[in-house]
C-alpha cells in the first residue's frame, strides 16, 4: 500500500522518543508507506536512523509561531502530498493542522491520551490500581484507525553505534560496564534524593570494571554531577559536552541505564538498552513504562507507607507528607538491580 502520513509530535523529548519504537516497527511492516515526522529540530536525530521517514522541523520562534504560523505550516506541509494525519500529540497546534488537512479531505487520527483513566489512576484516595493502556499501544491504536495495524512483540533495534574519536576523548574507549545514570526529571516529585543516589554511585564505581556515565544539563544540574562524580576516576560527567547525535550514540553503547521516570528512560528503551526506572509520585501503570522493559525494573515507592501513590501523571502535582516517597527505594535495591543485569 503506497501512502504519505503525516505523523505529528512537537514535544516532550521523553515523549517524541516514545514514538521511536512505533514509527521504527511501522517502516518495518508497511515498508512502501512514506511517513513524514513533524517535531522540533532538536528531536531530528531521534529518527535519523528509521527507514521512510523524512523529518520536517517545525519553527515555532519564526514561520509557524502563533496561529497565522500554523497557516503557514500547514501550506508548507500541504506540498508534501500528505494523504493521512496521525496526530500523536494532540494538543491546540496538532488539532488545528489536522482539523485543516481533514477538511482537504484527508483522513485523519488521533491519540487517545486516556485522561480519565490517569485521572483516576492518581485519585487522592486509598486505591487499588492497575495498568492504563500504554502509549505505546494508543499510538498503534490511532495507526490502526488510518488502517494500519502494528505488531510491537519482537520489536527491532538498531545495532551500537559505533563510537567516533571525539566521543572517545570524552568516554574513553569501551573496556568496561557501561552503568548509564540521569538522576535529574522535570518535577522534583519524580527525582531520587541526592544523598541516596551519591550512595549509589559510590558503591558501583567502587568496582573497577564499571564506568559510571552521568547525563543531564544545564548550569546547576551541571553543579550536581560534578559532586556526584565525588572525585572517581570511574566517573564522567557527560551533560553540557556531546550533542545530541552523539549522546545517543553513547547511551546505545551503555549496558544497562538508571534514570527517573524521565525523557533518558524513554531515549535508552528506544534503543534496545536496558532500563531501571525510579517511580516517586508518578507510576509505570499510566502508560509512561520505558519500552519492551520488564516490569521489575521499575522500582517503585513503597505504598503501603505511601497509600495515595501514585499522586500525579507527570510529578507536576505535590501532595503533602509524600515529599520522602522515593526514599522507601532503598541504595541497596537499586545496586543489587543493575548488578545482576549488567552483561
Amino acid at each position: 500500500m503506497s501512502l504519505h502520513i503525516l505523523v505529528i509530535r512537537l514535544s516532550a523529548m521523553g515523549d517524541v522518543a516514545m514514538t521511536v519504537p512505533v514509527l521504527r516497527a511501522f517502516s518495518l511492516q508497511y515498508p512502501n508507506v512514506k511517513i513524514t515526522v513533524v517535531s522540533r529540530p532538536f528531536f531530528k536525530p531521534f529518527f535519523d536512523d528509521i527507514e521512510n521517514i523524512t523529518f520536517f522541523p517545525i519553527d515555532l520562534k519564526e514561520r509557524h509561531k502563533g496561529f497565522l504560523g500554523l497557516l503557514r505550516l500547514f501550506s508548507d506541509l500541504r506540498k508534501l502530498n500528505i494523504e493521512a494525519v496521525a496526530d500523536l500529540h494532540n494538543v491546540l497546534r496538532s488539532k488545528i493542522i489536522r482539523t485543516l488537512f481533514a477538511l482537504n479531505g484527508k483522513k485523519v487520527a488521533a491519540t487517545d491520551k486516556g485522561r480519565q483513566d490517569k485521572k483516576a489512576l492518581t485519585k487522592l484516595t486509598i486505591k487499588t490500581i492497575s495498568p492504563t493502556k500504554t502509549m505505546f499501544d494508543r499510538h498503534c491504536e490511532t495507526f490502526e484507525k488510518l488502517g494500519f495495524q502494528i505488531n510491537l512483540n519482537n520489536p527491532t533495534f538498531l545495532e551500537k553505534a559505533i563510537l567516533s574519536d571525539e566521543i572517545i576523548n570524552i568516554t574513553g574507549k569501551k573496556e568496561a560496564n557501561w552503568i548509564g545514570i540521569a538522576p535529574f526529571a522535570q518535577y522534583e516529585s519524580k527525582v531520587y534524593p541526592m544523598d541516596l543516589m551519591q550512595q549509589v554511585i559510590d558503591e558501583l564505581a567502587k568496582n573497577a570494571s564499571n564506568k559510571i556515565l552521568l547525563f543531564g544539563g544545564g548550569a546547576e544540574e551541571i553543579k550536581q554531577l560534578n559532586q556526584l562524580k565525588n572525585n572517581h576516576e570511574n566517573v564522567i560527567v557527560l551533560a553540557g559536552k556531546p550533542n545530541l547525535k552523539a549522546e545517543l550514540a553513547i547511551i546505545s553503547n551503555l549496558n544497562i541505564m538508571l534514570s527517573m521516570d524521565s525523557g533518558n528512560a524513554h531515549i535508552a528503551a528506544m534503543l534496545g538498552v536496558k532500563v531501571i526506572t525510579l517511580w516517586g509520585a508518578t507510576h509505570p501503570f499510566a502508560g509512561f513504562q520505558p519500552f519492551h522493559q520488564p516490569d521489575d525494573f521499575c522500582l517503585i515507592s513503597d505504598r503501603k507507607q505511601y497509600p495515595f501513590l501514585p499522586t500525579s501523571v507527570y510529578g507536576n502535582k505535590k501532595v503533602a507528607g509524600y515529599e520522602n516517597a522515593m526514599r522507601t527505594i532503598l541504595p541497596s535495591q537499586i545496586i543489587e538491580k543493575i548488578n545482576s543485569n549488567l552483561i
